[in-house]
């Protein structure tokens, strides 16, 4: 990573690349928690609206009990006129009573064995108290928490007992009359709901800590009731007046509060949501959504610094080949991987103009050292090429004195022949090499008459293509060092010549003696790997030196023994280099 930092532009770039990052992985995060708050919220406003609910059936199941049980009154005779004698002030009063009541010919009814029944059990024990009234005290009958029944007469209305509190119970009030007596009212039942057994159905519900206020202020605790400001923050809710809404208590504590009035009752149903709670609750879910984000946001920041380095490593390859080609060092260098985009392609470019510029190089200095030592190999052991000439001429005057006009012929090819390879032009086409090389043929032809024959069957399409001069008679001479018979009848150089898909096919064919498989794999191995051979003779090597110097990699040569006899040189020369050379030629 430290490779691009160096350089001034992607240390910029990755720095606004960070905060970028950063801020979007931060924004996402924080959105995602504020969501999930915002879901928790809205479950436990949910669960609290389920409690009150739960609250509402309750009372009023009870309503409807104890609506069922005035009318089992009403409809049992017995049963109310037990209840009258149960208004007496004290239980001597009300057993004497229901003994002057009381009929031998009916059974007994009691009113508080009456109540335990079919009140106490049937609300399974909700109503925790029963208390019948007179206009100056009240009779009560009260079952403890394992349905114990206890009496109490006498008490005056006024007493602690029949005062209406939340923190007891809520009191359904009921009026007793006489159907007999035209409705006349005779007395009062107060039926009392525990207030603990109403709300300890609910206490199951996630709806945080819960409390029910009445008007006059009095609050009772519901769940857990952990917090110690739980009494004071629900006052505050009920006399906010809201449905919902936040309340602050200093810098770290928020609550929301949602509040429910009944529609039974004077109170309101207060659930208090202490969010730093309610996030604490949920404190794995968030660490694993910021783990989640940071990951992304490393991962995002890995694969930013990834491509820049690879851009960074392309910028200095760049700036390499620009210094090398400052410096004139054309070597080549380490294959690179080029990416799809304008750095690859800047630096693809400067390649490629090296190599061409290496090319020209080559061809323009190597190639023609390699043609003088060409010239000199040929001409070694050579005089003064004019007093050959010269010398080639006055045989040939003689041969034409003495009528004996092949070997005129003969002697005015090889001089033809010498002259065209002493030109200056190094570069010549492949129609001028193959003149060449039939001169050449020509004279072997003379000098084995009847014993040597040669073809040359080249395309036309290749006859314009730019080549080195005087590489096909070097190949034609190995045949007649190396598988030329004299005592053979039929001799045989093939020269075909074609274009194929991907470029275009020298063949040079003889059906001479061919090469023993041992020295042949040394001759490929040779050319292969490039080796530079010494020898005194034009040779394969010094052919394949000077092509491949000429067209470089788009050239290729193969040698092989045909399955009858002799020996098949193939070069091969691609379309992509013919055109490169053509260009610069016309250059």
């Amino acid at each position: 990573m430290g490779s691009f930092l160096q350089i001034k532009i992607y240390r910029h770039k990755f720095i606004a690349y960070v905060i970028f990052v950063v801020v979007i992985g931060l924004t996402l995060g924080t959105l995602t928690s504020a969501m999930l708050l915002n879901q928790w919220v809205g479950n436990a406003r949910i669960e609290a609206a389920n409690a009150f609910a739960r609250v509402e059936n309750e009372l009023q199941y009870d309503a409807d009990r104890i609506e069922a049980y005035m009318q089992r009154i009403y409809s049992n005779p017995g049963l109310m006129d037990d209840a009258r004698s149960f208004l007496s002030s004290s239980a001597e009063g009300y057993l004497t009573s229901r003994l002057q009541n009381s009929h031998f010919s009916q059974p007994l009814v009691s009113f508080p064995e009456d109540v335990k029944t079919y009140l106490y059990s049937w609300a399974q024990g909700e109503i925790t108290q029963i208390s019948l009234h007179t206009g100056q005290y009240g009779n009560v009958v009260r079952f403890n928490e394992h349905g114990i029944t206890s009496f109490t007469f006498g008490l005056p209305n006024t007493d602690e007992a029949f005062r209406d509190t939340i923190m007891k119970g809520f009191v359904y009030r009921k009026k007793l009359s006489n159907p007999t007596a035209g409705a006349q009212e005779f007395g009062e039942m107060r039926f009392l709901v525990s207030s603990e057994q109403i709300f300890k159905s609910i206490r199951n519900f996630r709806f945080g800590n819960a409390a029910a206020v009445s008007a006059t202020g009095e609050t009772y605790l519901i769940g857990n009731g952990q917090d110690q400001d739980l009494e004071a923050l629900s006052r505050l809710a009920e006399a906010d007046g809201r449905s919902h809404g936040f309340i602050s208590r200093g810098v770290r504590k928020h609550v929301l509060f949602v509040s429910f009035p009944s529609t039974k009752f004077n109170f309101k149903f207060i659930s208090i949501i202490d969010l730093s709670m309610l996030i604490r609750q949920h404190a794995g879910m968030l660490v694993a959504i910021f783990l989640i984000v940071l990951t992304a946001m490393v991962s995002v920041l890995l694969l930013i610094a990834y491509n820049m380095r690879d851009d960074a490593l392309f910028l200095r390859r760049i700036i390499q080949s620009i210094g090398r080609v400052k410096m004139a060092n054309f070597t080549p260098n380490r294959p690179a991987r080029y990416r799809r985009n304008e750095y690859g392609m800047i630096a693809r470019e400067l390649d490629d103009m090296i190599q061409q510029l290496d090319k020209h190089i080559r061809n323009e200095y190597l190639l023609k050292i390699k043609q003088q030592e060409t010239e000199m190999k040929a001409l070694q052991h050579q005089i003064n090429p004019h007093f050959l000439y010269n010398t080639l001429e006055v045989i040939r005057s003689t041969a034409l004195v003495n009528q004996d006009r092949d070997t005129a012929d003969a002697i005015a090819t090889l001089g033809t022949l010498y002259r065209e390879i002493v030109k200056k032009e190094n570069i010549i086409s492949i129609a001028s090499e193959l003149e060449l090389l039939q001169k050449y043929l020509e004279i072997m032809e003379f000098k084995y008459p009847e014993r040597f024959y040669y073809q040359i069957n080249v395309e036309p399409a290749l006859h314009s293509i730019p080549t080195v001069k005087f590489w096909m008679q070097p190949l034609a001479e190995n045949f007649f060092i190396h598988g030329f018979n004299a005592n053979h009848e039929f001799n045989l150089y093939v020269v075909n010549g074609f274009e194929a898909d991907d470029g275009y096919v020298l063949e040079f064919v003889d059906n001479g003696s061919g090469i023993p498989p041992e020295r042949l794999d040394i001759v490929r191995s040779t050319l292969s790997n490039h080796d530079e051979t010494s020898s005194h003779s034009i040779g394969l090597r010094n052919v394949y030196t000077r092509l491949h110097f000429f067209y470089g990699n788009g050239l290729s040569i193969e040698i092989e023994n045909n399955e009858e006899a002799g020996v098949k040189i193939s070069v091969r020369i691609s379309k992509e280099v013919i055109e490169h050379v053509q260009t610069d030629d016309c250059g």
